[in-house]
């Protein structure tokens, strides 16, 4: 036998609220003519729905793949295939495993009935019963599927949407880190840092460059808020330093800068967006540091064997026009030590829930500012204290050495004698 295609005619409107490009298919499965003649007759005056009459139940899995029903009602008794077994073909087959599927029985057998449900049916229906009662069925089954099609579609849109934002922001970190500055391993400042973007790519930027050849600035800053936007104020707000751009301004006042700043990047004018920033300028022949910091954790300076907080002066920038921001400055001892870093390396939720507070963190960092390899090590608490390798935020620090003369120079030293030697290899293997 074939199966028989006895459509309802339907327009492209919903008597009961299905959305017209989701109409409602009822797939009758039963091997007796006047049953599908029947239920087609039941369902002859209901514009929004389509019918499919199957009397062959060796060919339901086949014609379902094809029609696509919302609803499936299939007779038990049936020749050649078992009408139990063709509901667990039904559920095992990818394309109906969610369809509701209504069981029709000539008899109300409470064995049967919990058979049936057991292997997946969805309801059961003595037949044949009142039209009221099949149409409100088939319509109530229907528009579940029809919402579980249409919650899978969101869900599947939205991961995509995820999985393109997702790629975006890696790109973006990709560019981020493409703009950090090279270490430095020689001069009378060495220079190490870590800068580890957080999956939804935070606003982290930081720098330092040779003013003169007898001033370093440093900086590191934090816009507010995640995403995109966030980091692309943090690289305006870098290449504007970096190019020493701004009018007015002696870069090597650290209270202009950031004042000059503040009126450049007014939050008004940034999508609301401020950032805080802490910009230092080494003096290395008066072994002075001046500093500011707008709203940033206060940069930490082992000097001497004593721990500075160079604390914030003012707000943020772009929080407040017309801010005035001061300088301030510190003697730098031989060998001191400087660390600047993101909120990032301290507010961490812990799996509990928890925060580690900056006390914390402080009571952690301090005995660790004389030791070599420290961001690492702490990189790798800050992932202990996470309880996992993915951090909430960006993970930003920079740690400054300031060298006593002779050691600077042999720095110097060490560094030519590497590039001879380089060099030399080069010539050989020539």
């Amino acid at each position: 036998m074939t199966a028989t295609s006895l459509p309802i005619p339907h327009d492209s409107g919903s008597a009961s609220g299905t959305p017209a490009n989701r109409p409602i298919r009822v797939l009758l499965v039963d091997d007796q003519p006047i049953v599908g003649k029947s239920v087609r007759d039941m369902l002859s005056g209901e514009s929004d729905i389509e019918f499919r009459y199957c009397p062959d139940p060796a060919a339901a899995i086949d014609l379902a793949n094809e029609f696509r029903p919302t609803v499936i009602l299939q007779d038990l008794v049936m020749p050649d295939v078992d009408g139990l077994l063709l509901v667990k073909f039904f559920r095992a087959n990818p394309a109906t495993r969610d369809v509701p599927l209504v069981v029709l029985s000539s008899k109300e057998e409470p064995v049967i009935k919990a058979r049936a449900f057991a292997l997946g049916a969805n309801d059961y229906l003595v037949k044949l019963p009142d039209k009221l009662e099949v149409i409100a069925r088939i319509r109530y089954h229907s528009r579940g599927y029809i919402a579980l099609l249409e919650r899978n579609e969101a869900y599947h849109s939205l991961a995509e949407s995820q999985r393109e934002l997702a790629a975006e922001v890696r790109q973006a970190a990709r560019y981020v880190q493409s703009l950090l500055p090279p270490k430095l391993g020689s001069g009378a400042v060495t220079i190490d840092w870590k800068f580890v973007p957080s999956t939804q790519l935070a606003g982290d930027m930081f720098g330092y460059l040779w003013l003169d050849p007898d001033h370093l600035a440093i900086y590191l800053l934090d816009v507010s808020g995640h995403g995109v936007g966030s980091s692309l104020l943090a690289v305006s707000a870098a290449n504007v330093i970096s190019a020493k751009s701004l009018p007015n301004t002696d870069p090597r006042d650290p209270g202009q800068v950031i004042t000059r700043l503040n009126d450049v990047f007014q939050m008004d004018r940034q999508d609301g967006k401020y950032f805080t920033i802490w910009y230092g300028v080494y003096h290395a022949s008066a072994r002075r540091l001046a500093y500011c910091n707008a709203g940033h954790p206060p940069a930490l300076l082992w000097s001497a064997g004593q721990l500075h907080q160079l604390e914030a002066d003012g707000p943020g920038v772009g929080m407040m026009p017309e801010m005035p921001y001061d300088t301030r400055t510190i003697d730098v001892a031989a060998d001191a030590r400087l660390l600047v870093y993101s909120d990032g390396v301290f507010e961490i939720e812990k799996p509990d829930g928890q925060m580690w507070q900056f006390g914390d963190f402080i009571e952690r960092i301090t005995p660790e500012l004389t030791q070599e390899g420290l961001i690492e090590r702490h990189l790798s608490f800050s992932r202990i204290i996470r309880g996992g390798d993915v951090l909430g935020d960006d993970f930003s620090m920079v740690e400054a050495r300031f060298l006593p003369p002779v050691a600077a120079e042999e720095t110097k030293g060490e560094s030519r004698r590497r590039k001879k030697a380089t060099a030399q290899d080069a010539t050989g293997s020539g």
